[in-house]
């Protein structure tokens, strides 16, 4: 069984990392940050209580996101393991998820935040879900899979991504400390390609 958790920065790269462990691991991966997206675009009453705190740059409330992820563990397909990216961000909700479930690593995902302020600030989103990196695009702005204008969504905005890295030094970088004094911590440098740091992973997971 693997209950792995993916700590890092925002922009980390964790929700890359999470895809291709899912596959390699074929066990769910559970992003708070999908949900709660899916349920903003959706105007449900906890997507927009939610909306209020993300376009500020905080985190949404403890009690909320707890019971998303305790309902989400409860599901058949954890049973044999999960992926847990962008939760738990504080060490109150790690105490949570102590009552919850055994954890077996938490993995940080460690890049400068100079390089997260440029991965982030270029990114560039569409509608159809397709996501692209200014860097790669040659001037254009169009979405080659639909053809439709790309956008900026708020939380790729300078000034944004840089009050949640405020947020994330305060409140979630405690969490690489309290999983070190586990013994569950393993700490992954990935300033390199997404293959050069899933190697890694792997190899963390498989020691």
């Amino acid at each position: 069984m693997h209950n792995v958790i993916l700590l890092g920065a925002p922009g980390a790269g964790k929700g890359t990392q999470a895809a291709l462990l899912k596959d390699k691991l074929n066990v769910p991966t559970i992003s708070t940050g999908d949900i709660l997206r899916r349920n903003i675009k959706e105007g449900t009453p906890l997507g927009i209580e939610a909306k209020k705190y993300i376009d500020a740059g905080a985190l949404v409330p403890d009690e909320v996101v707890v019971g998303l992820v305790k309902a989400r563990l409860a599901s058949d397909d954890c049973k044999d393991g999960f992926i847990l990216d962008g939760f738990p961000r504080t060490v109150p909700q790690a105490e949570a998820l102590d009552k919850i479930a055994d954890i077996d690593v938490a993995i940080n995902v460690d890049v400068p935040f100079e390089l997260i302020v440029s991965r982030l600030s270029g990114r560039r989103v569409c509608i159809c879900g397709e996501t692209y990196h200014v860097s790669m695009l040659n001037g254009s702005n169009m979405c080659a899979k639909c053809g439709k204008e790309l956008f900026i969504r708020d939380d790729d905005k300078t000034e944004t991504i840089k009050k949640r890295l405020q947020v994330y030094s305060v409140e979630t970088a405690p969490l690489i400390k309290y999983y070190e004094a586990q013994g569950k911590l393993k700490n992954i440098v990935a300033t390199g390609t997404v293959e050069e740091t899933f190697k890694d992973i792997m190899k963390v997971l498989n020691d």
